[in-house]
């Protein structure tokens, strides 16, 4: 029986790279697209295929997938994982900025699967792996467009679930909480560049601090733990559609479903100021 294929978008870094790791070392052929190639070059020596893609522009999406599809012939795993985090007061934002961010979480999401699921559905079987975040549930100030997304990204899910259950395919959303990686610095960093002047400079502050904490150990986690949910999201017989993973994922989402949102957003206020400090 031939090795089962999955492709993996956003594999420069973190989530991304160690999904793309970890699918290769449990028996897939696996193949790591980003727009920073060389950034991957550790990947390629573990035996992954990499290649260039951009999920804003439609060219490259169909260069990469048709690239797959001629070498193996099938895509048995998308993980949608290629994403960023804008930050910033609505007011500040330029409009422009709101549609990339839209353009890179859900609509490179949305176009990604696209290309890929004629071949899935040709087979009977696939599964569409959507990280997500446990953003796509709760909330931060100064964060409106990349929440924005990822409750996108939630809905957008839910529905494929169910369009696709006939046809053999399986839907997965891998739900992280702060993850160990460089996300959260130039999240900051854009944030500050947005609104660290102006009537929102001091809460801009404060939540530039507590993005930058997702760079430190001690409150983060390794995405490696986010990786070996999705291997379980790509191998189980019947995978769960939601895998809330990472350090206090669970709880804040617990929260979420029981407490009002007044009450609620008393506690995401206090548990700002407690990471910051």
């Amino acid at each position: 029986m031939p090795k089962p294929v999955a492709f993996v978008t956003g594999a420069s870094t973190g989530i991304g790279f160690e999904a793309a790791k970890k699918l290769s070392s449990h028996g897939f052929i696996v193949y790591a697209g980003a727009r920073r190639v060389d950034r991957m070059e550790p990947l390629k020596a573990l035996g992954v295929q990499v290649l260039a893609l951009d999920v804003t522009d439609d060219d490259s999406m169909r260069a990469a997938v048709g690239r797959v599809l001629e070498e193996r012939g099938r895509i048995d795993v998308l993980v949608n994982n290629a994403g960023y985090g804008s930050y910033g007061a609505l007011e500040d934002v330029d409009l422009a900025e709101g549609r990339r961010q839209f353009e890179v979480n859900v609509f490179g999401l949305a176009r990604m699967t696209q290309l890929v699921l004629p071949a899935m559905r040709s087979a009977g079987r696939g599964r569409i792996i959507n990280i997500s975040s446990i953003g796509g549930k709760f909330y931060e100030p100064l964060g409106a467009w990349y929440h924005a997304t990822k409750f996108a990204v939630e809905g957008m899910s839910d529905a494929l679930r169910l369009e696709l259950k006939p046809h053999g395919i399986d839907v997965a959303i891998i739900e992280p909480a702060s993850t160990l990686s460089e996300w959260g610095r130039i999240s900051a960093d854009g944030l500050l560049a947005s609104s660290g002047e102006g009537p929102y400079a001091a809460q801009a502050k404060h939540m530039a601090d507590v993005l930058a904490s997702t760079d430190r150990p001690e409150t983060s986690t390794q995405p490696a733990v986010i990786a070996a949910a999705v291997l379980h999201a790509a191998t189980a017989a019947r995978p769960r559609t939601r895998y809330p993973v990472g350090r206090g994922a669970a709880a804040i989402l617990g929260l979420r479903r029981v407490l009002p949102d007044r009450l609620y957003d008393a506690v995401v206020m206090a548990v700002l100021k407690r990471v910051a400090g």
